[in-house]
């Protein structure tokens, strides 16, 4: 509140004279750390008038004579609380507005004009400005818009500072989570990894035969121009290929001679199995697909379901080449392993019968180097 025995408008101060007050009158502050006040005009008598108002009012007060000085005078300040005269020889108000706003955007500026002068106050508001007034401002008028100014700067700050520490969060927390779907997702993996390995020791003569299989898999997908975010359900779909074998009777899978036509039946399911173990985990569903898909045959005579052609999954194709590539260059009790260029020719003949003949032409590209270091690896 203004104090009562304050009558005299600025203009009647300034026309008696009034010498600056020195000492501020004892009023209550306007917060625990009153803002400081940058009084910015050319003319010496109306820094002083206003100064002493704004004092009066519990503002602290500096002073200044030109828009360069001014910023001079700013250097270092958190959130600026200007008034300042539109008209200034050199550089004017204007031009200390924009340099203020550039390297403080949330500061108040309270811009004074010269009556009738409508186009200079609408472009202060356009630039920025928190307010303005004409000259010679009402006390009242002043003091208000003073308080106005600077409470929508503080909140404004406020409200910057609020978004950006909630942005920062939010950005730790993202970190933070996806620091834990890795971990969750390694955790997987070396769980699946460490399954599909018991599986292939399962199989004496075939171990490590998934882990290879998955890098010849993945090495034709890349080569087919397969996105990335589909080469990791392709991998996994690879290496989980035979967990259905895990319903398959000893018996049956490690017998050392030809196995009976109802043997065969028992055989032939692990597929099935494999998909019904894999389908309920959110994350393997892509995978399971190919699990039920790995045994069935471009012209339809594979099985379970006796798919043809683009019906079959194309990770599942890719697999069929790829499985056959390790399966003919390992060494089984029963024969040596094949060479590469061996297994290039039978995988080439079948092109269009067990397999895909555009899925058969990406593997061909690959070298035999580049297929011994993946085998290799």
């Amino acid at each position: 509140m203004l104090r009562a025995s304050r009558m005299l408008e600025l203009d009647d101060m300034m026309k008696l004279g009034a010498q600056p007050v020195d000492t501020p009158v004892e009023v209550t502050p306007l917060e625990k750390a009153p803002p400081t006040v940058l009084v910015v005009d050319d003319d010496r008598a109306v820094r002083e008038v206003l100064s002493a108002v704004l004092r009066e009012e519990g503002y602290l007060v500096r002073q200044s004579e030109s828009a360069e000085a001014a910023l001079e005078l700013m250097r270092g300040e958190d959130l600026p609380l200007l008034l300042c005269d539109v008209k200034m020889p050199e550089h004017d108000g204007m031009w200390l507005l924009d340099q203020v706003l550039q390297r403080h955007p949330h500061a108040a500026v309270v811009m004074l004009t010269g009556f009738g002068d409508t186009e200079s106050a609408v472009a202060c508001l356009k630039r920025g400005a928190a307010d303005y007034l004409l000259k010679p401002p009402r006390v009242t008028e002043l003091v208000r818009a003073i308080e106005r100014a600077w409470s929508r700067s503080r909140l404004s700050s406020a409200r910057t500072r609020y978004h950006q520490g909630l942005a920062r969060r939010v950005r730790e927390r993202t970190a933070e989570l996806s620091l834990a779907l890795q971990n969750v997702a390694q955790s997987y993996g070396s769980t699946l990894a460490a399954l599909v390995h018991a599986l292939d020791a399962r199989e004496h003569e075939t171990s490590d035969h998934s882990q290879r299989v998955v890098r010849y898999t993945v090495a034709v997908a890349r080569q087919m121009k397969i996105a990335d975010a589909d080469l990791e359900d392709i991998g996994r779909g690879a290496l989980m290929h035979d967990i259905g074998k895990i319903g398959v009777p000893d018996s049956i899978l490690l017998k050392p001679g030809p196995l009976t036509a109802s043997e065969w039946i028992e055989m032939r399911k692990h597929p099935e199995i494999g998909y019904r173990i894999l389908e309920s985990i959110e994350f393997l569903k892509p995978a399971a697909e190919i699990v039920l898909a790995h045994q069935e045959r471009w012209d339809g005579c594979g099985y379970p379901r006796r798919l043809a052609g683009e019906q079959i999954p194309l990770g599942a194709r890719i697999f069929m080449i790829c499985d056959t590539l390790d399966a003919m260059t390992s060494d089984r009790p029963y024969r040596k392993a094949a060479t590469f260029a061996q297994a290039r020719e039978e995988i080439s003949r079948c092109a269009g019968t067990q397999f895909d003949p555009r899925c058969v032409e990406a593997f061909a590209a690959l070298s035999d180097d580049e297929l011994q270091a993946l085998r290799a690896k």
